[in-house]
């Protein structure tokens, strides 16, 4: 976004049902339509065992991507977590991994389709494209068209087609069923012709009809209650899928001997023996089930490869927002607001596989699932740094059992898998990694702007690291930051100019920039879609305070932008603002009884969740301060404290006094701790002032002498300050200077919330 540009945002609108379908859509594709035939020339009947690991492995992944999602439920799903945790090298690797995988995946599904169009229509072969090919360049062309104009009712059209497809597929379940012969199953060599050792080859090829799942992922920022119905989605629709495969992929082994199996078109040749003699001599019933079998499979491999280019579109919006790539690739079309340059753009890459590599469907299928594999087990690395590392704002509501047996056996068995793809594939996704990594260095590094957790949590333990840890993790930081993003939620034009005054004099100090954000209430009654539709009034009052806060952030020289949020959540929809908007600061003006007993959320977000990131609550109507007031005795939100006094001193040229209150006879002891603290935070040359008495007292007596007071948010468990009441809230309520309550995140228990005095 540009300098001083303002945009907006909508709250989440995809339900339990349409994430499945998406998982589901994309899985029930080539995958059950087109492999069973190829996979059982390679591995004989045991490739059902195959199917089975292939869902197990998925599973054991789904797991943690079900985890990460409810922790950060973002566009991009894999390529995020994966950035955020590791750094943009490896979010390089992921993002192009997953949009390179996504290609091959859909090239792949096209082919799909291509085999079943050919019994339905008869195509010439043109130049070295076969009829086959040519049927799946029409069908790719037909789909990346469709996600160009992108109609909205693409989602309904989703669940209607999986829907049709379960319905088709149980029907052909029960007819091959009454078909199944266990002889013809093992027939010509037995279960294991080839021997137990076929499995995890046979698995490598039809690992790609598992790879929907995770594109849920890809959607978790639009998906509603996503901490309940994101791990539901996922676990559920690789469970559904999973014995879905097992069934029919046993069913077309029992009805036709797996050498004879079609490679093309397998569940057309199932459905016309199977029929027939399940249903008796009834004239035309087997032409009738082959023709509904093909319908079914077009629809399948329409709905992956359209899933699939859906899913790349918003890959690439990720990567853009975080410079990895150009935004160039992510402009909206006027027209059909669709990010039509992506789509051009992944459509060609799937054009080309499509004519180079047609003919060659294991190798679409293999090059899909390697890239994906490489993708999954740095989502499980990403898992492990996150809950390591003690990432604050990292509280997932879904947590993997086993922890960390599961992400670690996640990763293991997904690179495991890749050492069984054939040589070509495995070259071709080491050929992507590196020309993801050299895109790093050549442009992503110089561009983006944020490090992942494992270069902070490097960074901060230097001294307790090896010097080739620290080494690495210096030669592949980005070059591109350009300091911490400063929210500020404004909402009355009374305090709008102080409470921009404090995120400027911030970011100005940082080299950070300020995001002025104004949150919309849209009653309950109107939906989000309707309020946007029709936000003249809501336009006006909006652009008058965001082109206040652009005025007075003018003043100070740091970059600003402005963004209207519609909402029906109001307050609270400012938590999840700033973490979809990835800021380090919020900045926000106190809202009464909301911040019980002086913390800057309220009760029930205090029990549930940590804040996403820190938070400064100003109360006060005016913010000019020549004099500050810091009252510490320690502590992760005095250090905050400390910090943004050290800004505004360096700004503003502000005198600064340090207080710390003891008990009578502790005044030693407590000028020694405050000159520490002092020196610890740069603010050797305060005023130090060591007080005995009663602090709030002494506090209230002290900041007559000052313009502001800044105050850590109180430590207390909930509890225990409505019991004994908080000395921060009655300051806050109390005092006739301005206040700025801070408050940095921290893990705490439930024990220390309710009770707890640290």
């Amino acid at each position: 976004m540009s300098h001083g540009e303002s945009d907006e945002e909508l709250a989440k609108d995809l339900g339990l049902i349409s994430a499945m379908t998406i998982g589901i859509g994309t899985m029930i594709g080539a995958g059950i339509f087109v492999l069973p035939g190829v996979a059982a020339n390679t591995a004989g009947p045991i490739v059902v065992v195959s199917f089975i690991v292939g869902g197990l492995v998925a599973m054991v992944n789904a797991l943690s991507v079900s985890e990460l999602g409810t922790a950060m439920p973002k566009a991009g799903g894999g390529y995020y977590y994966i950035n955020k945790a590791l750094g943009p090298m490896f979010g390089s690797i992921a993002g192009m991994g997953d949009w390179m995988g996504l290609a091959f995946a859909s090239a792949f599904y096209c082919i799909g389709f291509g085999q079943y169009l050919v019994e339905f229509v008869s195509l010439p072969g043109v130049a070295f494209l076969t009829p086959i090919q040519l049927g799946a360049l029409i069908a790719g062309g037909v789909f990346v068209g469709i996600n160009y104009i992108g109609a909205k009712e693409t989602g309904g059209i989703q669940t209607v087609i999986v829907f049709t497809l379960l319905a088709i597929l149980t029907v052909f379940a029960f007819a091959g069923f009454t078909s199944f012969d266990y002889s013809t199953l093992l027939a010509e060599g037995g279960f294991a012709p080839f021997g137990v050792g076929a499995i995890l080859p046979a698995t490598a090829l039809v690992f790609v009809s598992f790879l929907g799942y995770a594109k849920i992922a890809t959607v978790a920022e639009e998906l509603q209650n996503p901490g309940r119905n994101l791990p539901i989605a996922i676990i559920g629709s690789v469970a559904i899928v999973t014995v879905i495969y097992g069934v029919l992929v046993t069913t077309m082994l029992g009805v036709i001997p797996w050498p004879d199996l079609s490679q093309d078109a397998p569940v057309a040749q199932a459905a016309e023996v199977a029929f027939p003699s399940s249903l008796g001599p009834i004239g035309g019933v087997a032409a009738g089930a082959v023709a509904v079998m093909t319908v079914g499979a077009l629809l399948a491999t329409a709905s992956s490869a359209n899933a699939s280019i859906l899913a790349s579109a918003r890959i690439n919006f990720a990567m853009g927002r975080d410079k990895i790539v150009t935004n160039w690739l992510n402009e909206i079309h006027p027209q059909f607001a669709t990010p039509y340059r992506s789509i051009i753009v992944t459509g060609g890459l799937i054009i080309v596989f499509i004519a180079l590599l047609g003919q060659e469907i294991e190798i679409l299928a293999k090059a899909a699932s390697v890239l994906h594999l490489i993708v999954y087990a740095l989502m499980n690395v990403a898992l492990i740094i996150f809950r390591e590392a003690d990432v604050p704002e990292y509280d997932p509501e879904f947590r993997v059992p086993f922890y960390p047996i599961t992400p670690i056996l996640g990763a293991v068995l997904s690179l495991g898998l890749v050492a069984f793809m054939d040589t070509y594939e495995i070259a071709l996704a080491a050929a992507f990694v590196l020309a993801a990594i050299l895109w790093y260095f050549v442009y992503a590094r110089h561009k983006t702007t944020r490090d992942g957790v494992l270069f902070d949590y490097i960074h901060h333990r230097g001294d307790q690291l090896p010097n080739r840890v620290v080494s690495a993790a210096e030669t592949v930081e980005s070059k591109g930051r350009n300091g911490p993003t400063i929210m500020v939620a404004v909402a009355n034009p009374r305090t709008e100019s102080a409470l921009i005054s404090i995120a400027s004099a911030l970011a100005k100090y940082s080299g950070g920039r300020v995001l002025a954000t104004h949150i919309v209430t849209v009653p309950d009654q109107t939906s989000l879609e309707a309020a946007a539709e029709n936000r003249a009034d809501l336009d006006a009052a909006s652009e008058t305070l965001l082109e206040a806060a652009k005025r007075d952030a003018a003043s100070f020289d740091v970059p600003i932008e402005t963004k209207t949020i519609l909402s029906h959540r109001g307050f609270d929809e400012v938590y999840d603002a700033a973490q979809s908007n990835d800021a380090d600061t919020v900045v926000m003006g106190y809202g009464g009884a909301r911040f019980t007993g002086g913390r800057a959320e309220s009760a029930l977000d205090e029990l549930t969740h940590n804040l996403p990131c820190d938070f400064l609550v100003f109360e006060g109507a005016e913010f000019d301060p020549s004099s500050i007031l810091v009252p510490t005795a320690g502590g992760a939100s005095s250090d905050l404290s400390a910090e943004v006094a050290l800004a505004l001193a360096d700004m503003n040229d502000v005198e600064v006094s340090l207080l710390h209150v003891v008990d009578e006879g502790e005044q030693a002891e407590g000028r020694a701790f405050l000159r520490e603290w002092a020196n610890g935070h740069q603010l050797s040359t305060a005023d130090l002032r060591v007080e005995t008495g009663d602090p709030e007292a002494t506090i209230e007596r002290l900041s007559a002498d000052h313009d502001l007071v800044i105050l850590g948010a109180t430590e207390q468990g909930l509890l225990s300050r409505i019991v004994e009441g908080s000395l921060v809230f009655n300051i806050l309520d109390d005092l006739d200077t301005s206040v700025l309550l801070t408050e940095r995140p921290s893990s705490r228990s439930l024990r220390d919330r309710l009770f707890g005095r640290r």
